[in-house]
């Protein structure tokens, strides 16, 4: 090359060295930089996760910057969550224990919920008939919801002979969590069976099960697998009792004080986040059953409707409803009869999803 072209070429190079110095200096900042903490967290969960990060950048223009810390980095779940209502943390996914949030007992009451559509139209925002509660829920300790996550129907397992009726509770001994409402409708449809329960917790159930500290408890299709819950059980009832979710919420005065371009970024993004995961985890459910199903040592029950109505009955819904819910729902929806009404608007769920099959 010449002494002319290669006086040309560096030119060049200088030229955009120069360019991209300056696009450096002038490029922005981002006005809020967030952190969404997050517990032990399934792959599946996690994809969804990161794309709800990706996507408030992308909705922001890049004016919100959100890193994610799965698999308890920034604490317990405990510690999570109080560091989103303290607002040293700005995003979390909970799981809504009532020890930490009181009225958080509606995500898991019995026989509310037994199917994807039925969970999708409850939790629909901003008038899905267990949104609106919970919501008001996570308000009342200082976080608003984005959006609700899912892994679908809860079952139930054992490892001393199928669960066709209520009657084949007699003398088992379960697991139970600390999710009230489960705990009753479980009791109710064991009443009478000499069924006994244990509390247990769920990051020790796969070794309770094996040394038959218990002989069974409720349990999902991705626990089954991924928990390995399926090694240590020879039965499970697809009894779609009780639907598994969870929330991601954001700091209420932080997003009281956005403005609403910016609002409006992060609901489509978790609106986008939602859907994705929903899309995930039907696919899956599917995939776990075929597995299930290949496992010699163990048993899937399919009851029908019939057999299932057996158990609802006898879970006797109403009566854990005014137990756990109408208190806390007088309070904060005095004389609107929220019980009934939300009980009313499950049922008319249940209908229209029926009705479309």
């Amino acid at each position: 090359m010449s002494g002319k072209w290669k006086r040309i070429a560096c030119m060049f190079v200088v030229a955009a060295f120069l360019l991209s110095s300056a696009s450096l200096l002038t490029a922005k900042e981002p006005e809020y930089k967030w952190r969404f903490g997050q517990t032990s967290v399934r792959a599946s969960q996690g994809e969804s996760y990161k794309l709800f990060c990706e996507l408030i950048e992308k909705y922001s223009d890049g004016r919100i910057s959100v890193e994610f810390f799965p698999d308890n980095q920034l604490g317990t779940l405990d510690e999570i969550f109080h560091a989103v209502q303290d607002g040293d943390v700005e995003l979390c996914g909970v799981a809504p224990y009532v020890n930490l949030v009181p009225g958080g007992m509606f995500n898991w009451m019995p026989w509310t919920t037994e199917s994807w559509e039925e969970c999708k139209m409850a939790f629909a925002r901003p008038d899905g008939v267990l949104y609106v509660p919970m919501q008001k829920a996570m308000q009342e300790v200082g976080t608003h919801i984005l959006f609700t996550v899912s892994q679908g129907s809860y079952g139930i397992g054992n490892n001393v002979r199928p669960i066709k009726t209520p009657e084949d509770f007699k003398n088992l001994k379960m697991r139970v969590s600390s999710s009230l409402g489960c705990v009753r409708g479980l009791q109710n449809m064991a009443s009478g069976t000499g069924m006994t329960v244990e509390t247990v917790p769920w990051g020790d159930l796969y070794n309770a099960l094996a040394k038959g500290v218990v002989d069974g408890c409720w349990s999902m299709w991705p626990s089954l697998v991924e928990e390995r819950h399926y090694e240590v059980m020879k039965y499970y009832t697809s009894l779609d009792w009780m639907w598994d979710a969870n929330q991601v919420v954001i700091n209420k005065d932080l997003w009281d004080g956005l403005p609403d371009d910016l609002k409006t970024a992060i609901q489509k993004a978790a609106d986008e986040a939602e859907a994705h995961q929903y899309a995930i985890q039907e696919r899956m459910a599917v995939e776990f059953q075929d597995f299930l199903k290949k496992q010699s040592s163990f048993e899937i029950y399919y009851p029908t409707e019939a057999e299932r109505a057996l158990f609802r009955e006898k879970a006797n819904v109403v009566s854990i409803w005014e137990e756990l819910c109408t208190p806390w729902l007088e309070k904060n929806f005095p004389g609107q009869n929220m019980t009934q009404k939300i009980l009313d608007g499950l049922k008319e769920n249940r209908e229209k999803v029926l009705a479309g099959k």
